[in-house]
């Protein structure tokens, strides 16, 4: 019998199902959910988009970035700007948050890729915030106070009034249910995405460059070309999410859009404690973050404490994160990307 190359289990055929399951059920949500469990959801895709995105650049790519706050504020004064300056409708500036990201990541690469290690890491650190100071510059979108959508934009958006009438919310509540379905989709599109690129050649290449570059460089792989591609991936991802994060949110400060706590800290702790270099990790980390920010939000500083606390035990009890921690104990993959030889075994004739 022919041997197959496959990477299938039977855990992720089980996963696949109950995925396609879930997505129905979060697509029908509004229809049933109040508008407060409409804005937690869009917070949780929102984060998890930004924590497959790094996870990508830093658990696969071995890139590790505390910059990432500049492509989640770039795109996100690209679409006020588009808006603002040029009239366009929020929902198709959205794309134009992406580009604008990716083009600021491109001259970002061209300077932190000539740093390694930690000083790779503080390079984009340092970048972003010349980026954010530049940006408070820009008065025609409020300078260091920022600004907010007008009026007219936010109330004529794409899709709005269609779902006013199917069903029959107010206008704010209808912005917020184009908001999660956006999230949701682009949730969707970046797991699935980046699920086919680690099943690829290119996800093969970009693993032997994480583990080795030398030695990937020494079997063909071009590293530079990889680290390239993942870099300008993320910021294009990421662009997109600070874009429709602040489509939802409507007021734009440049504190707060490239706030390193909020877009690039918070993504980091979702990462490492769901499972750095997996999948699944980012997924099981949003939600662990989700729950700690409702309980424990009123707590101010104490709140920030217990997340490093908390980082800190799962990094020395689990340094692969809970999701590597539970796969070593049960071999469970959902979304498997080792290659496995499957078969008949050959007869004495065959040999």
């Amino acid at each position: 019998m022919a041997y197959k190359v496959t990477t299938q289990t039977p855990a992720s055929r089980i996963a696949a199902i109950v995925g396609a399951i879930a997505i129905v059920v979060l697509i029908a949500l509004p229809f049933f959910a109040g508008r407060g469990t409409i804005q937690d959801m869009f917070f949780i895709l929102t984060m998890l988009v930004l924590a497959q995105f790094w996870n990508l650049l830093a658990g696969y790519g071995g890139l590790v970035s505390i910059g990432q706050q500049a492509f989640v504020g770039m795109g996100a004064y690209a679409l006020f700007g588009a808006v603002i300056l040029w009239g366009l409708d929020p929902v198709p500036s959205i794309l134009l948050a992406g580009v604008a990201a990716l083009i600021i990541a491109v001259p970002t690469a061209f300077f932190a890729f000539r740093l390694s290690g930690a000083y790779f890491a503080i390079g984009t650190w340092v970048i972003a915030e010349v980026v954010r100071l530049l940006v408070a510059q820009w008065k025609t979108l409020g300078g260091g106070t920022g600004t907010s959508l007008p009026r007219s934009a936010t109330r004529d958006m794409w899709f709005v009034e269609m779902i006013e009438e199917a069903l029959g919310v107010r206008s704010a509540a209808a912005r917020d249910i184009l908001a999660y379905w956006l999230a949701l989709i682009l949730a969707i599109a970046t797991i699935g995405g980046i699920y086919w690129l680690l099943r690829t050649r290119r996800g093969l290449a970009l693993a032997a460059v994480r583990d080795n570059t030398e030695a990937a460089k020494s079997v063909g792989v071009d590293a530079g070309r990889m680290k390239w591609i993942v870099f300008l991936t993320s910021a294009f991802g990421t662009g997109l999410a600070g874009g429709l994060i602040y489509m939802q949110k409507a007021r734009i400060s440049p504190d707060a859009a490239f706030s390193v706590t909020d877009w690039t800290a918070y993504v980091i702790f979702i990462v490492v404690i769901g499972g750095i270099g997996t999948i699944e990790g980012p997924i099981i980390g949003v939600l662990v973050f989700f729950a700690l920010q409702s309980l424990l939000a009123d707590f101010g500083s104490w709140y920030l404490m217990t997340l490093g606390v908390l980082a800190i035990v799962i990094m020395l009890v689990a340094p692969r994160g809970l999701w590597g921690l539970l796969s070593e104990r049960t071999g469970l993959h959902l979304f498997p990307i080792r290659r496995r030889l499957t078969g008949g075994q050959l007869t004495t004739s065959e040999e």
